[in-house]
């Protein structure tokens, strides 16, 4: 019996909802790694099929993946007219 090693990635996800409260998910790490759903887990699941493609394409470029390197928050003032 052959024992394998599997590397498990633990990757940054952003989730976001619309205005008609669909969730927006993407993978930073990858250009152009967005899916959506009607729940988070749903939006999860598809996200996971995208990230399958974005790791085969990058094997096939033999390109590195950008390296996460951390959220920040930034605070940014409105000026609300009052009429």
């Amino acid at each position: 019996m052959t024992i394998s090693e599997r590397k498990i990635l633990h990757l940054p996800i952003l989730i976001e909802q619309d205005e008609d409260n669909v969730y927006i998910v993407s993978c930073p790490l990858f250009k152009g790694c967005h899916s959506y759903g009607a729940t988070i887990e749903a939006a999860l699941k598809n996200l996971k099929e995208v990230v399958d493609m974005c790791l085969d394409e990058e094997k096939e470029k033999g390109a590195e993946m950008n390296r996460f390197v951390g959220f920040r928050e930034m605070q940014v003032p409105l000026d609300i007219a009052k009429t």
